[in-house]
């Protein structure tokens, strides 16, 4: 994210037109479904590519086209890689993109982040790292030689999902299953109210309330009231950006702030724009990520976004 409203203001003004993207889901196989919400190819063939990134899970990406970076909420920036490990974000990022760029991933729940990398979430938050310094070597050296086969024609978009993913399914190790348990125990959680009751998390979670809070921070990011705080903002987004709001969801949300202004501040702070903005056509990016595919992990499923 970068700093001052006036930054943030300026970034909004200047976000690539929807026209000029391409986005399209790819579906995820059956047996990767507890690891991985969806897998996405994401074109725009610009000189240069603006846009934001809301507040979301990991995700494991292919960049065969284009090169840029990051921006993190310390005011540093990460650079891009071929093959790349964007971790869990605990608040919105702008990013920036010297085009064409193109980028194949898989958006990963907080199960198969922490399967596939076996990072502290929390420890990890905002960034986005090359893979190669986190990931099996042979994983990397593969989803390099992808990156070859779509910038030559001899892969496609969906090929090279399918292919990502089969690497995905190689590298994932076993979690205890208690901590699987909490993670499903926690996305329910989530999924139950805009703001969730707390003791119901700890009556649910399987540990004592100073073991949830420290697992909750390991696999989501954040403890458990921040982390509901993250998703109330997420939710209410997704909630706003539709074109038609029912009666009742706009009831769920004005209960679940104290004001507008604290709803406002909340959006802009998670998702990177204002409810005013969401829905309109010049976020492309962000209105596909705060589409409900990405959202599974409200859907009380225990998978993830």
């Amino acid at each position: 994210m970068v700093r001052g409203s006036l930054s943030r203001r300026h970034v909004e003004s200047q976000l690539t037109p929807a026209h000029r993207f391409t986005l399209d889901y790819l579906g995820t196989p059956h047996e990767l479904a507890d690891y991985v919400t969806t897998f996405y190819h994401f074109r725009c063939d610009d000189a240069r590519i603006d846009d934001i990134q809301p507040a979301a899970v990991g995700h494991l990406t292919l960049f065969p086209r284009g090169e840029g970076h990051m921006c993190r909420p310390d005011g540093g920036a990460d650079p891009s890689h071929e093959v790349n490990l964007l971790t869990p974000f605990a608040v919105a990022a702008h990013f920036s993109m010297a085009g064409p760029f193109h980028a194949i991933g898989a958006a990963l729940t907080p199960l198969g982040w922490a399967a596939l990398t076996g990072l502290d979430a929390k420890v990890h938050a905002n960034r986005l790292y090359d893979a190669g310094d986190w990931l099996d070597a042979d994983l990397v050296r593969r989803g390099r030689a992808l990156c070859q086969d779509y910038r030559e024609g001899r892969a496609d978009a969906g090929a090279c999902a399918a292919a990502l993913g089969a690497l995905i399914l190689a590298a994932v190790t076993p979690i205890t299953p208690g901590h699987r348990r909490l993670i499903a125990a926690t996305s329910n959680w989530l999924a139950s109210a805009l703001v969730p009751d707390l003791d119901r998390l700890y009556a649910t979670s399987g540990y004592s309330q100073r073991q949830t809070q420290r697992l909750v921070e390991r696999y989501f990011g954040l403890a458990p009231v921040a982390v509901r705080r993250k998703y109330r903002a997420l939710r209410a987004a997704t909630l706003l950006s539709l074109p038609d709001l029912s009666d009742e969801y706009e009831a769920q949300i004005a209960e679940a702030f104290y004001d507008q202004p604290h709803m406002i501040r909340e959006i802009r702070l998670f998702v990177g724009r204002t409810p005013t903005h969401l829905g309109e056509a010049d976020s492309p990016f962000l209105n596909e990520m705060l589409d409900a595919r990405n959202m599974r992990e409200l859907n009380g499923d225990g998978g993830g976004f």
